[in-house]
């Protein structure tokens, strides 16, 4: 539905150039949205077989921690990193020879940013602009743009694309603007009169649009829609990331975002959202089935050792949670000697579990290498 523009043009001058910054109508939009009933209800049930596929992992941490660096990755991608998942999980094990620590460290903030809100959320604490602001503060806590005021609204202006703010894509709202239009979606976050998937998709899109942040904006509006439908109690864990698909779909993203501010058509938008929210489902729901095929599978090639498998069902157990580990990581979390672990080590290289990634001789890591193949699915550099 084509409402015309979704807010209003507040002429301002920005590095000494006029130019017309976008102030965004309050949420929800008028008249009321409409959305594609078929397609509402295909996310919900593909929402539905992802959680009931997670519960049957013995532990739904093995899954999670590795996911959520997967998200970490893909999020920073569409901002412009080129770390690699490997890259991560090594410097997770303090092994980051060759590795572009900017980027990587990124990824790392990310990481952190959604364990806390996860954590924060869990504690009772609600999902609010104080949580996004604390969130914030720990995505730009180290590294690249921690001299961006992590943790604080934007004091002056921004602007999005172009090389000045007269030949910009999109001009956010003035400072002064911004305490009003934050205090309205915050309001919105908690309307129950609309549906959580739906509710996620709008206030997406007027995060982005408000651009609270002098830095890191995109990430922190995509952590809304996963701390969004944990709050909600749409999923139980934090099973759905959008990054991926976001980021195969990236230039229909950015158009859409504009569309809505320029045209009102939240429905196309929220078509876009919904498809992707089923995809992403069932891509994840599928992603747990192969790793429990590939956990039993292995598991069962170690245990036909017999007594020669020694404690490489342990480590095979630790390496599912963590699958980048060191001899020094095993000693410490399973109270192995360092010959037990190398021993245990050496057997899932033999048997093709586990494969070394350093080449060293000292200071040596080791992969999961299958679980590794299919969590690097689509993590490839833009």
């Amino acid at each position: 539905m084509n409402r015309g523009i979704t807010g209003y043009k507040l002429p301002i001058s920005l590095v000494g150039e006029p130019c017309h910054a976008f102030v965004p109508n309050p949420l929800p939009p008028a008249p009321p949205v409409a959305w594609n009933a078929p397609l509402f209800q295909r996310a919900g049930v593909s929402l539905g077989r992802l959680c009931g596929v997670t519960s049957l992992l013995p532990d739904p941490h093995l899954f999670l921690y590795s996911y959520i660096r997967k998200e970490a990755l893909l999020s920073s991608q569409i901002e412009g990193t080129q770390s690699s998942l490997s890259e991560l999980l090594l410097f997770e094990n303090d092994a980051i020879s060759g590795v572009p620590m900017d980027d990587v460290q990124e990824v790392s903030n990310y990481v952190a940013a959604m364990n806390h809100g996860l954590t924060r959320l869990r504690e009772g604490f609600p999902l609010s602009l104080r949580l996004l602001k604390e969130i914030h503060g720990v995505l730009l806590s180290k590294g690249r743009g921690s001299e961006k005021q992590p943790g604080e609204f934007r004091p002056s202006q921004n602007w999005i694309g172009g090389t000045r703010p007269g030949n910009a894509l999109f001009v956010p709202p003035p400072p002064d603007h911004l305490l009003d239009c934050l205090g309205a979606l915050e309001k919105f976050l908690h309307d129950e009169t609309v549906p959580s998937l739906v509710r996620a998709a709008l206030a997406h899109v007027q995060f982005e649009t408000i651009h609270p942040f002098l830095d890191g904006n995109g990430r922190v509006g995509r952590l809304l829609i996963t701390l969004l439908l944990c709050h909600d109690g749409v999923i139980p864990q934090p099973l759905l990331y959008l990054s991926l698909y976001l980021k195969k779909n990236r230039a229909t993203y950015y158009e859409l975002l504009q569309h809505v501010r320029e045209t009102g058509d939240w429905e196309a938008w929220i078509d876009f959202f919904l498809t992707g929210v089923d995809e992403t489902a069932r891509q994840a729901a599928d992603t747990v089935a192969r790793l429990l095929q590939l956990f039993q599978a292995d598991r069962t090639r170690i245990y036909e050792l017999g007594r020669a498998a020694g404690s490489a069902p342990r480590v095979h157990e630790f390496m599912q949670r963590q699958p980048v580990v060191s001899s020094p990581r095993v000693v410490a979390e399973l109270g192995l000697s360092k010959p037990t672990a190398n021993a245990a080590l050496a057997q899932l290289v033999k048997l093709g579990v586990a494969e070394e990634i350093t080449g060293q001789q000292r200071c040596r890591v080791y992969a999961y290498k299958d679980y590794l193949r299919i969590l690097n699915e689509g993590t490839e550099p833009l």
